[in-house]
């Protein structure tokens, strides 16, 4: 900044300006002329003068609410006045008399005031200085607002991401549970075998709980990372995948849920279709998601089926489709909000993040995800994943 001789200090010069520039060689002349019209103003009459570059200051002209540059503003004595444009110059000339008038009030305001007690708040020294490091000081604060209520934030999505995956346990667990309870009726010692268990079908109960195993390890997994930071953060690390057989495998896991409720379901995966580019791990997180939800909203005895297609050339597609209630066209965006959840589904279990946290997943493979629904009739949730290229 530069100023004329007279010092913020001196409590008898009350006028103080600030003049706004910045450093576009267009305005290089009218900088100039104004430069040199207060130049001849100072020699007459005393002021204070201190240039601000907008560039190396920007919080002062949001304080100040600076619309243009050039800017002149009276920032003392009150009302504050700002001269803005290509013709200060011009201005000045007019508004100056009535500057020197409110100048010679101050003062002798300030001389009725000399006997004021001491102790009371006064004007600061250099209201430049005072403004800048206020402006800063709010600025700090507005920052660490935003990243406590980020943090809260964060903190509450994990709690509630861990309590998820805690719950989605249930489902590969009871699965491997019932594989070694019939391993077990085929091979008890002690008792009269139920069940007479074939090469073949031991094998495939051993597969099955396998299968299971490793799902409920990578659930706890995820689990344990979560728990180690303040949010959750996905760790995405893309592959050649082979979703048909990802799929069949989810398929696989939900056999017992759908004969528990009597439900057919269709899958429609070509033989043929391309390998993606995903996060394995991640990507089964999205299709045990949307079929559970398709097996938990629709009806006894009703339909579901899973089909995926090579949409395009760059894009594979994947459709979970139910029998079930439906989702009301005003909610169809809202669902795939953190938390957000139908009316129907407050007595349901779970958290309502599943569809935050799939939006989240297949958005990080740079994918899309949507539904289609008809009321009373069902849903279908779609999902995209780029095709893998070698």
């Amino acid at each position: 900044m530069e100023g004329s001789s007279t010092s913020f200090d001196d409590v008898r010069v009350p006028l103080k300006l600030l003049l706004f520039i910045d450093k576009r060689p267009s305005l290089a002349q009218q900088m100039r002329q104004i430069r040199r019209y207060l130049k001849t103003l100072e020699a007459h009459f005393e002021f204070n003068l201190d240039v601000v570059d907008i560039g190396e200051q920007p919080y002062l002209a949001e304080h100040y609410k600076l619309v243009a540059s050039p800017a002149l503003i009276k920032i003392s004595p009150a009302p504050q006045q700002m001269l803005a444009g290509s013709d200060i110059v011009n201005q000045l000339e007019r508004w100056w008399p009535k500057w020197q008038q409110e100048h010679l009030d101050a003062l002798n305001l300030a001389d009725a005031d000399a006997d004021q007690p001491a102790g009371l708040p006064t004007e600061p020294d250099n209201p430049v200085n005072y403004s800048a490091e206020l402006m800063k000081l709010s600025d700090e604060i507005f920052q660490l607002n935003q990243t406590r209520e980020e943090l809260e934030a964060q903190l509450r999505f994990k709690d509630r991401i861990i309590a998820m995956m805690a719950h989605d346990l249930r489902n590969p667990l009871t699965a491997a549970s019932i594989a070694i309870e019939t391993l077990e009726l085929g091979y008890a010692p002690n008792q009269a075998r139920t069940l007479t268990l074939t090469p073949e079908l031991t094998g495939q109960l051993l597969k099955h709980a396998k299968t299971q195993v490793r799902a409920i390890n990578r659930m706890i997994t995820d689990i344990l990372k979560a728990a180690r930071g303040a949010s959750m953060e996905l760790q995405i690390v893309p592959q050649e995948l082979d979703l048909s057989a990802l799929c069949l495998e989810v398929v696989d896991a939900f056999q017992n849920r759908l004969h528990e409720k009597q439900q057919g379901l269709t899958t429609e995966i070509p033989q043929d279709l391309p390998t993606v580019y995903a996060d394995g791990s991640q990507v089964r997180r999205v299709v045990t998601n949307l079929l559970d939800n398709a097996i938990k909203y629709t009806p006894q005895g009703g339909q579901v089926s899973i089909v995926a297609l090579h949409r395009t050339t760059q894009k594979v597609q994947v459709s979970v489709t139910d029998t079930g209630p439906g989702i009301p066209p005003e909610n169809r965006d809202k669902i795939f909000e953190e938390s957000y959840r139908l009316q129907r589904d407050v007595t349901q279990e779970g958290y309502g993040l599943g569809l935050a946290l799939c939006q989240r997943i297949i958005r990080a493979h740079y994918g899309q995800i949507w539904v289609d629904s008809t009321p009373s009739e069902g849903s279908s949730f779609y999902f995209t994943l780029p095709v893998y290229r070698a």
